[in-house]
């Protein structure tokens, strides 16, 4: 069984646009799980059906937190289930339910697959994520354009379109709580790396994308929330003297934002107030 698990907030419309794009469903084959992280939207629940499933989460309790809920459910349903988290804002371009089950019978090895996700203009805006320690450079690169391998193994796969196996599982992965919003996707795949699971990344099926379509309503807020995890990462997987450098050269940029992008720069002075206060706590 697949299960599609999205997360909800204020985007009934692009949730919506998501459920279209699936496969008209036939004997169960899927079912879709929304997390809702807006429970006084009221619009959402018209989504509800046999194969719709959603759940109150009672507050915004961030993207890898809500996305946990939904994992525990779907996990004790079937812990043998192919879960496939997809942003609100992407969507589906063709029926390739049969292409997942299909490489999943060829690839059991892999436990988090990440897939190729273009924007509406037909662009790549993920194809594989690479994370260099000495320096603590976490980037994104193509590693599909030249091969037609089924798929590369990577550092990490974004959260935009993240499927995992759950078959490989000794019990329900999760993303650390510690993660509101950014990052959350990278740590979940090093910590399971570090553990021996398979990341991999592959253009055989994929998704359309409308970057920050949801996040840049709220600018303030997603700078104080990508900086507060950019920083917890870095110090989770970089060592002191990479932290320090890049912590010097993220609030100098900050200084710099001042004028021109004012809720970014106080943003980011936000998040690193808040991993501090964090820190000392």
């Amino acid at each position: 069984m697949i299960y599609f698990l999205t997360i909800n907030y204020y985007s009934t419309t692009l949730v919506t646009k998501l459920i279209n794009s699936l496969p008209a469903i036939k004997n169960g084959e899927y079912k879709t799980v929304i997390v809702n992280n807006s429970p006084d939207d009221d619009s959402i629940v018209q989504l509800k059906s046999e194969s719709v499933l959603i759940f109150d989460a009672g507050d915004n309790l961030g993207f890898g937190t809500a996305c946990n809920l939904g994992l525990k459910f779907i996990y004790v349903e079937d812990p043998q289930a192919i879960v496939w988290i997809i942003n609100p804002d992407a969507y589906l371009l063709e029926n390739t339910l049969n292409k997942v089950n299909s490489f999943f019978d060829s690839h059991p090895e892999i436990s988090i697959l990440g897939t190729i996700v273009h924007t509406p203009t037909g662009k790549i805006w993920f194809a594989g994520g690479c994370f260099i320690p000495p320096t603590g450079a976490i980037i994104t690169q193509d590693l599909l354009t030249n091969t037609d391998t089924d798929y590369v193994t990577c550092d990490w796969v974004s959260g935009c379109s993240l499927i995992i196996n759950l078959c490989n599982f000794c019990e329900c992965p999760q993303f650390d709580p510690a993660y509101f919003l950014y990052y959350e996707d990278f740590d979940f795949c090093r910590r399971y790396a570090n553990q021996g699971y398979l990341v991999a990344i592959t253009q055989q099926f994929g998704v359309l994308h409308q970057p920050s379509s949801i996040t840049n309503r709220y600018i303030f807020r997603k700078y104080k929330h990508s900086t507060y995890s950019y920083l917890l990462t870095l110090d989770r997987y970089t060592n002191n003297l990479v932290f320090l450098l890049r912590l010097i050269r993220l609030i100098c940029h900050a200084f710099i934002l001042i004028i021109v992008k004012p809720q970014v720069a106080f943003g980011k002075f936000y998040g690193v107030l808040i991993y501090i206060k964090n820190k000392l706590l």
